[in-house]
């Protein structure tokens, strides 16, 4: 559950991090913050398997490239569901904002250290 908890707070702090530097994008404040975390979680573990698999072909052709419109997708899916509270002001805003919140995610998951070598 703790895991679970700072996977949202490493989310969150990706899209604040995200709409500080990022020209496009923009989230109402904290509470939304910690919303958006969760709901990128679930999209990531629900809706974004989905859509790496029916565009594999295109992801193979641009050599993995494509991978990050699938993110911004998802960036952008998260701020349509929370409406007007984030916004994410076109498809470079989302890619910018997807690398900003992938390497802030990546950074969070070194913290937070392997979880196989716990279930072991």
């Amino acid at each position: 559950m703790v895991r679970f908890i700072f996977r949202i707070l490493i989310a969150a702090a990706g899209l604040w991090l995200s709409s500080r530097i990022v020209p496009g994008v923009w989230v109402d404040g904290w509470t939304t913050l910690l919303i958006a975390g969760f709901l990128l979680g679930v999209v990531n573990a629900v809706v974004r398997p989905v859509v790496t698999v029916l565009t594999f072909p295109l992801t193979l052709v641009t050599l993995g490239l494509f991978l990050l419109v699938v993110n911004a997708a998802m960036i952008g899916l998260v701020a349509w569901m929370l409406g007007g509270h984030m916004q994410v002001h076109g498809l470079l805003a989302g890619i910018e904002a997807a690398i900003v919140t992938g390497v802030v995610s990546w950074g969070g998951h070194i913290l937070m250290g392997d979880d196989r070598r716990e279930r072991e």
